[in-house]
């Protein structure tokens, strides 16, 4: 099984980047996807989720209303377009996926691991 994130870069505040993780390796239709983000110094946090189905979606209060998580099943891969990026949102992205609740924030509670992919934004 491998997730194979992609999109980081760097970006000036207010601006946006689109991240994307493919799936491979088996089906993940049935499972929750999800995006992780660790700054330096600090623990990683769950950023937003799906459902499997893309009709549930949970999102932490820092990037409510500036990001938005999509899927498509067909391709087994999962999507963060994040806008009005600050300097806050620095950090290393990583998608993740899991069976079960769709906001658990442990880490430990999710069962696959992307790579992760660098996001700088410059004030």
């Amino acid at each position: 099984v491998q997730l194979q994130a992609s999109g980081g870069g760097l970006v000036q505040a207010g601006g946006s980047l689109r991240l994307s993780c493919a799936a491979s390796g088996r089906t993940f239709s049935s499972y929750v996807m999800g995006w992780f983000r660790q700054a330096p110094g600090k623990a990683r946090e769950l950023v937003a989720s799906i459902s499997w189905s893309g009709g549930s979606t949970y999102y932490a209060d820092s990037v409510k209303g500036r990001f938005a998580i999509s899927r498509d099943n067909a391709k087994n891969t999962v999507y963060l377009q994040m806008s009005s990026l600050k300097p806050g949102d620095t950090a290393v992205y990583y998608c993740a996926v899991r069976q079960g609740a769709l906001s658990n924030p442990l880490p430990s509670q999710w069962d696959y691991w992307g790579q992760g992919t660098l996001v700088t934004v410059s004030s």
